[in-house]
Parts: C-alpha cells; sequence; structure tokens
C-alpha cells in the first residue's frame, strides 16, 4: 500500500507507533537513517529535518554541513523485527539544500529524475533484482569469521542446506514489509544463498533492494550469522552477483528489448566503476559465471546480458556484471539513460555470441572488448566520458574516483 501525508499520520497514531525512521543512502548505496519522535512528523513533511552533512563522505564539509530530509510517505513501512507495541517505521527520504534545491549526491531524486525523463519520451521501465549473499558463522566476540554456515551446494536441501530457515525468516518478513519474494534458494558456493523478488517500477525496485540488504543482516545476526554481500568473501568460490533483469513498457517495436540491449553494451565499459564499485569487485569478474567481455546472448548465462527465453510482458534483459556493492539508484538510472539511448535511436545489436565464452577459443575472444579488470581501470574510463558526465553529477564522479 502506498500511503499520502495525511495516511502517514492516522497510521502512527493507530498503530502505535513511537519511532520513525527518515532513511536516506550515501553515495556508495551505504544505507544511514534518523530516528525521529511522532510530535516530530508533521515538521518533516512540512520543513524537513536537518542534519549534519559533513559526517557523510562527500556530502559536505564543516563549512556548509545542514541538509535536510523530507520523508516519502508512499514508502512507509513497518519494521517487523522491532516490538509490536511501540512500533517503529520507516520511510525512505529526498534530500535538499537549506534552500529548497536538491542536494546533487543525493542518489534517489537521481533516479527519480531518470524515472521522470523516461516517462517524458513515453517509457516506463521495471527492474527485477537477483542479489546474492553468503552466510558466515561469528566467532566468540560475536565478529564475523570466514567460516561458511554450511557446505551445500547449488540448490541443495536440509540437512546440507542450514541456510533454509534463514531464507525462510526472511522471505516472510519481507511479505510483511509489502515485498513479494518470488523465489529463494542455496547457491552454488558453501554458505551462499539467493533471494529474487517481483519486478516493480524503477524506483520501487531500488528502495526493495536497499530493504532486502538490510533485512538480510538483520535476519542473519538475529540467528547468530552474518550476511556478507562483497562480491568475492572467498577467493576460490563462486562471487556475489547483483543480477539486474529490466523490462520496458510500452514495447513500441518488436526490437526493443534488443535496442535497449544496443543502448547498455555501446556504454557498459564506463558504466562498470558504478555497477562494481570496489576493488573487490574485480576478483569476482571473468571467474565463475561472471562475466570478463562484452557480449549478449540469448539465454547464455556465460554472456554479460542475455535475453532470457520467455514470451510477452515476461519478455526482459538480465545484466549479469553488477554485484552487490553497487548503489541501486545510480545503477537503474544509468541502465535507463543507456537503454533510452538504444531505444530512441533505434540502436543495431551486434552479433549475439551464441557460445559458451568460457570454453572458447582464444581468436574469438580476441574480437571483443573486455569489461575493466581493474578498479583503476574502471575509474579512467568513467571520468571523461560524456555518457557518465552527462547522467552523472561531477561531485559524485569524484567521490568514486577519489582512494
Amino acid at each position: 500500500m502506498k500511503y499520502s501525508k495525511e495516511e502517514v499520520l492516522q497510521y502512527v497514531t493507530e498503530e502505535d507507533v513511537k519511532f520513525i525512521r527518515l532513511a536516506f543512502c550515501d553515495v556508495f548505496g551505504k544505507q544511514k537513517n534518523i530516528s525521529i519522535m511522532p510530535d516530530e512528523l508533521p515538521r518533516a513533511f512540512e520543513y524537513g529535518i536537518a542534519f549534519d552533512a559533513s559526517a557523510i563522505k562527500g556530502f559536505g564539509d564543516e563549512a556548509h554541513s545542514d541538509l535536510f530530509l523530507h520523508p516519502d510517505p508512499s514508502t512507509l513501512t513497518w519494521l517487523p523485527w522491532r516490538p509490536e507495541h511501540g512500533k517503529v517505521v520507516r520511510m525512505f527520504c529526498s534530500i535538499t539544500k537549506p534552500d529548497g534545491s536538491s542536494f546533487e549526491c543525493d542518489t534517489r531524486t537521481l533516479l527519480i529524475n531518470a524515472i521522470n525523463d523516461a516517462k517524458d519520451k513515453g517509457y516506463t521501465f521495471y527492474f527485477g533484482a537477483e542479489q546474492e549473499f553468503y552466510l558466515f558463522e561469528l566467532d566468540e566476540n560475536n565478529e564475523p569469521t570466514r567460516k561458511p554456515y554450511d557446505q551445500a551446494g547449488y540448490m541443495d536441501i536440509a540437512p546440507e542446506d542450514k541456510g533454509e530457515n534463514v531464507r525462510r525468516e526472511i522471505c516472510l518478513t519481507l511479505e510483511q514489509m509489502g515485498i513479494r519474494p518470488e523465489s529463494s534458494h542455496h547457491e552454488e558456493g558453501p554458505g551462499q544463498n539467493e533471494i529474487d523478488f517481483r519486478y516493480g517500477e524503477a524506483l520501487e525496485a531500488a528502495d526493495n533492494v536497499m530493504t532486502f540488504q538490510t533485512v538480510v543482516k538483520t535476519a542473519a545476526r538475529r540467528n547468530g550469522l552474518y550476511a556478507d554481500f562483497m562480491p568475492k568473501p572467498l577467493g576460490d568460490k563462486p562471487g556475489n552477483g547483483f543480477h539486474i533483469n529490466m523490462s520496458v513498457s510500452p514495447s513500441k517495436n518488436a526490437n526493443a528489448l534488443e535496442c535497449m540491449t544496443a543502448g547498455i553494451l555501446s556504454n557498459i565499459i564506463p558504466m562498470t566503476l558504478f555497477l562494481d564499485p570496489v576493488e573487490n569487485s574485480y576478483k569476482r569478474l571473468g571467474k565463475m559465471k561472471a562475466p570478463r567481455y562484452v557480449s549478449w546472448s540469448h539465454e547464455n548465462r556465460s554472456q554479460l546480458v542475455r535475453i532470457p527465453a520467455a514470451e510477452n510482458e515476461y519478455r526482459r534483459i538480465e545484466l549479469r556484471s553488477a554485484d552487490p556493492c553497487a548503489n541501486p539508484y545510480i545503477a537503474f538510472t544509468l541502465l535507463i539513460k543507456a537503454a533510452l539511448l538504444g531505444l530512441e535511436n533505434g540502436m543495431p545489436l551486434v552479433a549475439a555470441q551464441d557460445l559458451n565464452l568460457y570454453k572458447a577459443d582464444s581468436d574469438i575472444l580476441e574480437g571483443l572488448k573486455k569489461l575493466p579488470e581493474t578498479l583503476k581501470e574502471a575509474r579512467e574510463a568513467a571520468v571523461s566520458d560524456d555518457f557518465i558526465n552527462r547522467n552523472i553529477p561531477a561531485p559524485i564522479i569524484r567521490i568514486y574516483c577519489e582512494d
């Protein structure tokens, strides 16, 4: 259910809400929040709630430290793991400067602007997220170890799969928060898991990614475990991917997905910095089903982009290079902008690579462009790229390119 301001105020009164968390994220997608009491909620809606931005990297220094959080009432949800009496609820926020103008490092607003631009051109984009994570044991001091919770393999079942009950708790919690999981299973790595949820419009999908990581980490801790979303937490085991499924409505021509794919492939190299933003990201790419080359195919999981077998409204593209360290608001913004380029210009798609790139001959591989192999390469590709500079504010680019 999407609430209005008036409905939020009524909900807080009727449901014994004692704390309201105003949530936002930094440019890297790390979630932050400030809690207010119910009496402060009208002020939050009318004027915003001030916070010290100088303590958040890239948000300002001590000389310009005041920013304001403005809650989005449509994102109201309660936190089921908090007490039922004296409830805690959460809303995502936009961020403004003291003069009321948008804050350039507010990545949620960046995505909203991209969505509105697409709608002005007649397009609505939908996203589905598949994020993988490892469950590790804690030591005697409740600090994370690198000891996997189990030694199960792909889609194994209990008792080998010890994560079954944790995934169940995650899925039930997500349902209580209005997010509909589609499937869950054990992944290939020991202690590795995946939960997929139903696709939605871009902003809702990005918000759901933020919520999903919070729920997973909370459920893991409640079970005496640590949930790790790092791209490559174990050097010799599969990495954690953030597979992004994307579709468009209306599909104005039969080649809409192909045009979208062409737009994305033509800009994927400079985009990689924002899809794979940490050093550890580059230990995953090119290994164990994580792509290395700029290529596409139907149904082929060795490719950067695949178009899965599906019909009608279920037709989509799947991008397989991103990892869970990506800020979903930036990732979806760039994918929308790149897809629009393809759609608006009727971009032709290069030939599909209908073969297993992990076993392909070297002469075939030499003819394909590679994704950046290091964070340094990714920064160099992004910093002076026209597409990136048109669509990502300069302060965000600068922060991503800093050591």
